[in-house]
């Protein structure tokens, strides 16, 4: 029997989520467009009809919209929430379009910047407030130290006093790294290096998958080798402020890195498309999270703000990626995309958004308890 938090917990929790989370990212837009001298028409919360709103003493509106599944800012000039230039607005003092190169660029980058930023001082803050985990004792724990039954390690040529070096010409850190790279690819196959008697030895093998269930009830696939370190017990360390930023810099990349790996196995068809989720398996991974604490629901939250930063710099037209993508071929090119070839590329990239979005909301269904799932 799994734990469930009530339903208003799965609502509080999504609206606490990505409220925030997408109007910093839009007031990142928003403030460095004030910065350059751009004038913005309208910043709203949600999109489609407009619930509540003000207009402030520099003529935006600021509104709560219908549909709380995003947001935007909409600069002068622009011809729709999605920032495509109007071509029938001139390039008057204020418009968007009117802005310098590299600063349009720094006003679309602004946006996914602010949200990989709050991603990194959530993390920072974790590491000043809880402390550094760090290895301690003579035994490196990269060592093999026994193998679990059956384990793929020993049949591939492990034994115990090795020590893992890399994999797939990676070099390990220590034995969590080890874990992380073997969690992120179950049933492939891998080359480990290992020391052994003062040569390295190349041994490949094929990670065992393996089905992990948490306390609420959520599958997810790992890989397994099947080994245990001979020592290095984790201590945690006291970190002072300027030491726990790059700790978080860190963090966020290698989740980052995480991310990658995720996209380039469902492209490759190692992990089902089926693990994406939308709308209702965010808002069911927030009310889990905020069930377990404001800790857990903070972290989950700076997670979900690194994803959205790494989304939003996606070179796909209508993603603040695709706009700098434009950016890039104007400063190369020393003039604007044509215009057809603007529209059809944004057209081309809402199209990939609305399927992206239709396929996470038929996973999101299906994964409801009335389809048994």
């Amino acid at each position: 029997m799994f734990d469930s938090p009530p339903f208003w917990m799965y609502v509080i929790g999504f609206v606490l989520l990505l409220g925030p989370l997408v109007t910093l990212h839009e007031l990142g837009h928003l403030l460095a467009g004030r910065l350059f001298g751009v004038k913005a028409d309208a910043f709203s919360v949600g999109f489609g009809k407009e619930l509540a709103g003000f207009t402030d003493k520099h003529g935006t509106r600021w509104k709560l919209s219908a549909l709380p599944l995003g947001g935007y800012v909409q600069f002068k000039g622009d011809m729709n929430p999605a920032s495509v230039p109007d071509p029938a607005a001139p390039a008057e003092e204020g418009s968007f379009q009117h802005a310098a190169l590299w600063k349009r660029a720094l006003i679309v980058a602004a946006g996914p910047v602010t949200n990989l930023l709050l991603a990194i001082g959530i993390f920072a803050a974790f590491f000043a407030i809880i402390g550094k985990p760090v290895i301690v004792g003579a035994e490196d724990s990269r060592t093999i130290g026994a193998f679990a039954e059956g384990s793929v390690a020993q049949t591939a040529g492990m034994r115990v006093g090795d020590l893992v070096v890399a994999i797939d010409g990676r070099p390990i850190r220590d034995f969590t790294d080890l874990k992380t790279k073997v969690a992120l690819h179950p049933a492939t196959r891998m080359v480990f290096t290992i020391a052994r008697a003062g040569e390295q030895i190349d041994l490949p093998l094929t990670t065992a998958r393996i089905e992990r269930t948490d306390t609420f009830g959520n599958i997810s696939s790992e890989g397994l080798v099947g080994i245990a370190p001979a020592g290095g017990k984790y201590e945690l360390r006291k970190v002072g402020v300027l030491e726990a930023i790059p700790l978080g810099v860190k963090q966020s990349w290698d989740f980052t890195g995480m991310m990658v790996t995720g996209i380039e196995q469902i492209i490759s068809g190692e992990r089902s498309v089926k693990e994406l989720g939308g709308p209702l398996k965010i808002a069911k991974y927030s009310g889990e999270q905020m069930s377990m604490g404001a800790a857990a629901f903070i972290h989950f939250a700076a997670l979900i703000s690194l994803n959205l930063a790494f989304i939003n710099f996606l070179p796909i037209p209508a993603l603040d990626g695709g706009h700098l993508m434009f950016y890039l071929a104007e400063a190369i090119r020393r003039k604007p995309v044509g215009p057809q070839a603007t529209e059809w590329a944004y057209r081309t990239g809402i199209a990939l958004v609305l399927m992206l979005m239709a396929v996470v909301t038929v996973n999101d269904i299906i994964a409801l308890p009335v389809f048994g799932s």
